[in-house]
């Protein structure tokens, strides 16, 4: 049996390297997969904690949060393909038509 403490490291280094990814990354398609890898270190945890804790009710909540991811990254990349159509390029600083 695996302590949970394991499974919360493991999940904070997912978490930590999403975040890193997200604040050092110039590229629009390594942002969108940073905030992919965050969401997965959350549910990582929300199903140690209810393995733990013998509750079914948090990995109906990792379900949902998937759900929410993949529709999450289908509209994504759907605005990242037509930015990229209207400007040829995945830098976020070339997007101003975002900005107000």
């Amino acid at each position: 049996m695996v302590p949970i403490s394991y499974y919360l490291i493991l999940s904070g280094i997912l978490f930590a390297c999403g975040v890193t990814g997200f604040l050092i990354k110039r590229n629009i398609i390594t942002i969108f997969m940073s905030i992919e890898l965050m969401l997965n270190g959350v549910n990582l945890s929300f199903v140690a904690f209810a393995a733990q804790w013998h509750a079914l009710s948090g990995q109906v909540f990792v379900f949902f949060v998937m759900v929410v991811a993949a529709a999450e990254a289908a509209v994504g990349l759907a605005i990242i393909i037509g930015l990229f159509r209207h400007r040829e390029s995945l830098n976020p600083d070339a997007f101003t038509l975002l900005k107000w």
